[in-house]
């Protein structure tokens, strides 16, 4: 296990597109290249190749009650398929996690290529993504959008509206838990769109909502038209992003695309799982929902993660965590807080409630229940009536959900 040695990173990133068995047009690659920070790329090497690679990333990530917390992005932890199972994936994960803890950063997150193992390194999945089909001649958005009226829309570049998108972006991170801060060079992987990547369609494009001279909303999309065989416009709108200061202007956003010429379908394939298009539409049944993960986190620092997100109830409940990767989060922790903040505190009484560290990173954001955990037998109660209180302070109003994916790691099963 070393650092990645200066001026290599050509070879690792060839190397992670290998065991992810991809190719990228360079523009991608050039992108991450800025977004990678060298000093946290780790590698394996026999025989003077690279046979394993992980890479940390400083990110913030909103927790319930809307504090931005210090969040490490593992990705691009890959090892080549000469190499499995040899223990090499271990090192590097247990790598990551010393290195997050030395640092005192008490998240770790990723998104995954594969899933299958991320649980025995302590990752949960804490946020998932809903992926909608809409039928748009099908479809219609329906009346319940106050204050629509008043907005205008304006369909810009990309990049000459990024800077009053960003702005607004900005203003919605604080509320939803899972959403990143964008700090300087990320804004740019959202507009990220090389020829090779677009399926037959146009460029991505932006429309953008005004009210009264101030960016209320945007989407991002693009417009793949098509025909059927008896000349009926058969398009479809592929949207990426989709940001609304209110319920009227997310409809009038909606409606927009809805109503694009030449097209039958708008398909918007990572969106919250609580997204209130499914009750504005005229026809449920032509809006075929897809529910997958989208975020898996992971608890470096118990007592610092647990301190740092708000509670929905008043709680006090020592809870048991088991964490063989991470020691210094074993044993009985006391949590007591409420919507006003919390502590979290080490302690020797007996435990309320015990799980194990994957369990506490799904559970975190609020977006899994405890009581859904614990069906699973993920979760033990120890004293009657702490599951039902702990999983009502654990909830978040609002699904978790990661707006961007921040690289890609894969995972093999054992």
């Amino acid at each position: 296990m070393q650092a990645l040695p200066t001026d290599h990173w050509p070879s690792f990133y060839t190397a992670v597109l290998s065991a992810l068995c991809e190719t990228e047009p360079q523009e991608a690659t050039d992108l991450w290249r800025t977004l990678a920070e060298p000093q946290r790329c780790f590698v394996v090497e026999d025989r003077g190749a690279f046979i394993g690679t992980a890479s940390l990333l400083s990110l913030r990530m909103t927790v319930p009650g809307g504090r931005l917390v210090d969040t490490g992005g593992s990705t691009m932890v890959s090892v080549q398929p000469t190499h499995r199972g040899r223990g090499v994936l271990d090192a590097l994960m247990r790598h990551q996690l010393a290195s997050l803890q030395r640092r005192g950063v008490p998240l770790a997150a990723l998104t995954a290529s594969e899933a299958p193992g991320c649980g025995r390194f302590g990752y949960g999945v804490a946020a998932r993504q809903l992926s909608l089909d809409v039928a748009s001649s099908r479809v219609r958005i329906a009346g319940h959008s106050a204050g629509g009226d008043a907005v205008e829309l304006t369909v810009e570049d990309p990049h000459e509206s990024l800077g009053a998108c960003e702005e607004f972006y900005a203003r919605q991170v604080p509320l939803r838990p899972g959403m990143l801060a964008r700090t300087d060079g990320w804004e740019l992987l959202p507009l990220l769109d090389p020829p090779a990547w677009r399926q037959s369609a146009s460029p991505l494009r932006c429309v953008v909502a005004w009210m009264e001279g101030e960016v209320v909303g945007y989407a991002r999309y693009a417009v793949a038209v098509g025909w059927s065989r008896t000349n009926l416009a058969e398009g479809v709108v592929r949207v990426r992003d989709i940001e609304a200061r209110d319920p009227g202007t997310y409809a009038t956003l909606w409606r927009f695309l809805l109503e694009t010429e030449l097209t039958s379908r708008v398909i918007a394939p990572d969106r919250p799982v609580d997204e209130p298009v499914l009750h504005l539409a005229s026809d449920i049944r032509h809006c075929t929902p897809t529910v997958l993960d989208n975020l898996y986190l992971r608890v470096v620092d118990a007592p610092v993660a647990l301190t740092a997100r708000t509670y929905a109830t008043g709680l006090d409940v020592v809870m048991e965590i088991h964490d063989d990767l991470a020691p210094w989060n074993r044993g009985c922790w006391r949590i007591e807080g409420d919507a006003g903040g919390a502590v979290c505190t080490r302690t020797y009484d007996a435990p309320d409630l015990s799980l194990d560290a994957s369990a506490l990173g799904s559970a975190y954001l609020g977006g899994v229940t405890l009581t859904e955990l614990a069906g699973a037998g993920r979760v033990r109660e120890h004293r009657p009536g702490a599951l039902t209180t702990t999983t009502t302070a654990f909830a978040s109003a609002v699904a978790p959900w990661l707006p961007f994916p921040f690289g890609r790691s894969l995972i093999p099963r054992l």
